[in-house]
């Protein structure tokens, strides 16, 4: 959530960023309501002024004995009127609040400007593009072949976008899971943690999924509740409502969750196999920062994920979000991208983000620093998600004959050098 200060102080900053990010900015509306909710609580706060006073004067001529009928029938009229007054100062307030909570972040301002992921800019590609000398099978076929996923009892199952891992996928899946979180942990310096797949309403809403895109996510209705479309949610959410010491910033999390999105509208060949699922398997690193410190923090994480890439000796690229493809709540973003031989695209694994302090207010996440209370910036990135970089895995270890080279890095958790159908 944005600061209304901020937009008091700054609003035509304000507008030109939401402009930048392809928004009609609501900002001369939220000013209007802002100006009439203080102008009212300050003329409530004179008359409840005033009726202190002559609380007190009232008080003094009872016990004199005096008549004090006129001014009991002034503070009736009084505490009438304050009473409208606070009802329409939460009027105001309610609305105030449902415009800033859907009002996206601004982009920071070393955001290439531009509309859409066309006008995104690649900072770096990493790796050769493998070169094969035989026909090449696409991770469908590969997968299929070698007994590693049952897209059609997956199907069966939940409906399509919820593969069935079978046999070695499976454990392939848990050896990429482990292998992640062992590298975060012991390398990186994040702390693991196990957190729930479901979210209340209240750590959404943190987030920034609540209240525009509650279509986009699975929801338990009589409980409130949503399946996370992404452990960020439960993870940020660990210090809602808390205040960080500054000696222990920037605190850093990684998690494994399943993600669970509806993808409404998403079909055709791009769509097929694991490229987009109602539900996969990431691991989110997570990070609470200074905000001076916030933007080294991002390029950490950025680095932090392109480490698992390097390990599993993939070539990916790192594309620098521009201002019209950028989320709701970020407001700077790279994604990391990896190559798919098959179908001669990069792939999306990874989206790490700066929200700066607008999840933190909108959760109330705070740091203590010389006795002073801050919002502490947030910052999330997948360290990465599991489909697409099953994908290119096998897409790019894939052999002649059909068999799966495993990765070096992954042979202590898969225990094989290879996959091979009996």
């Amino acid at each position: 959530m944005l600061d209304i200060k901020r937009i008091r102080n700054n609003p035509d900053e304000i507008k030109i960023g939401l402009k930048n990010k392809g928004i009609d900015p609501e900002i001369d509306k939220i000013l209007e309501i802002d100006k009439k909710m203080r102008h009212l609580k300050n003329q409530t706060d004179e008359l409840k002024h005033r009726r202190n006073i002559v609380s007190k004067e009232i008080s003094l001529k009872k016990k004199n004995k005096e008549d004090a009928s006129n001014s009991i029938a002034e503070m009736q009229k009084v505490s009438k009127t304050i009473k409208e007054n606070d009802n329409e100062i939460q009027k105001y307030k309610s609305l105030l609040n449902e415009l800033l909570f859907n009002t996206p972040n601004i982009p920071h301002k070393s955001t290439p400007i531009g509309k859409s992921e066309k006008d995104n800019v690649v900072i770096r590609e990493v790796g050769k593009k493998k070169v094969f000398d035989f026909s090449i099978k696409d991770h469908i076929e590969l997968a299929e072949d070698n007994s590693l996923i049952d897209f059609k009892r997956g199907a069966k199952i939940a409906g399509s976008g919820f593969p069935l891992y079978t046999g070695e996928g499976a454990k392939l899946e848990r050896s990429i899971i482990n292998f992640m979180l062992d590298i975060h942990t012991t390398k990186h310096g994040y702390k693991e943690i196990f957190p729930p797949f479901m979210a209340s309403i209240k750590s959404t809403t943190t987030t920034g999924q609540l209240p525009k895109f509650g279509d986009d996510m699975y929801s338990v209705n009589e409980d409130g509740l949503y399946l996370v479309p992404t452990a960020e949610v439960p993870v940020t959410n660990i210090h809602q409502e808390e205040i960080l010491d500054v000696k222990n910033l920037p605190t850093k999390y990684t998690a494994y969750s399943a993600c669970f999105r509806k993808e409404a509208g998403s079909y055709g060949k791009n769509t097929r196999g694991l490229q987009r699922l109602h539900q996969f398997n990431k691991v989110e690193l997570v990070q609470f920062a200074h905000p001076e410190k916030s933007y080294q923090v991002l390029e950490e994480i950025v680095s932090n994920a392109e480490t698992i890439l390097k390990k599993l000796n993939l070539p990916y690229r790192v594309i620098e979000l521009c201002t019209g493809d950028l989320s709701f709540a970020s407001s700077k973003c790279y994604d990391i991208e990896l190559w798919s031989p098959a179908t001669e695209k990069w792939l999306e694994v990874s989206s790490c983000s700066n929200f700066e302090d607008f999840q933190a207010r909108r959760g109330n996440i705070k740091f203590r620093e010389s006795n002073k209370v801050h919002f502490v910036h947030t910052l999330n990135g997948s360290g990465v998600a599991t489909p697409r970089l099953m994908i290119a895995l096998l897409e790019n270890y894939q052999r002649e004959d059909g068999s799966i080279e495993i990765p070096k890095v992954l042979v202590p958790y898969f225990g094989k050098k290879e996959i091979r159908k009996n």
